[in-house]
């Protein structure tokens, strides 16, 4: 059987598609975009949906991050949590959450590391990744947390993360 393959670093058709992608990047395409340019339509449109979502929402950065790394963990997709921790920690998480979160889902899990909201945001992002429905009264918590604008910004990262997950594991990406 043929494996599916990474397009090379200097990959460049749709060149618009590869430039968009790369502005986007700083330069470079990543492996995800590499993967995901073998169909430039899904590629392109990725571009535009994540950009958005990362560059243009208005939920806290730290908030942001800790969800995209929850579901990391999660789904355990190493190539995400490796992404986005740092960026959790530049957004104000402490190496020792950072690492603590590695322990989400087993009971050596320590929440009390976490503010309230945080807590909060652990278990929406978990109860969408692992159950899909969320409890009612942890949503009805948040959205008095957070305001409708962000709560609808935490489940579009979560879901859109979760798909991010997805892909790299079913790509075979992983963390080096």
């Amino acid at each position: 059987m043929t494996k599916l393959t990474l397009l090379p670093v200097d990959h460049n058709d749709p060149k618009e598609i590869c430039a968009a992608i790369r502005a986007r990047r700083g330069g470079k395409l990543n492996e995800l975009d590499r993967m995901l340019l073998h169909s430039p339509a899904v590629a392109e449109g990725w571009n535009v949906f994540f950009g958005k979502l990362r560059n243009e929402t208005t939920i806290s950065p730290r908030l942001r991050e800790l969800a995209m790394c929850v579901v990391a963990v999660l789904n355990n997709a190493s190539y995400e949590f490796q992404a986005h921790s740092p960026l959790y920690q530049e957004a104000g998480a402490t190496v020792e959450q950072i690492a603590e979160l590695e322990k989400l889902g087993t009971t050596n899990f320590n929440q009390s590391l976490y503010s309230e909201l945080e807590q909060d945001v652990i278990a929406f992002v978990t109860s969408m990744t692992r159950d899909i429905e969320v409890p009612k009264a942890l949503k009805d918590t948040l959205y008095e947390s957070l305001g409708p604008c962000h709560l609808v910004e935490l489940m579009v990262v979560a879901g859109g993360y979760n798909l991010v997950s997805r892909f790299l594991v079913a790509s075979d990406i992983h963390a080096t």
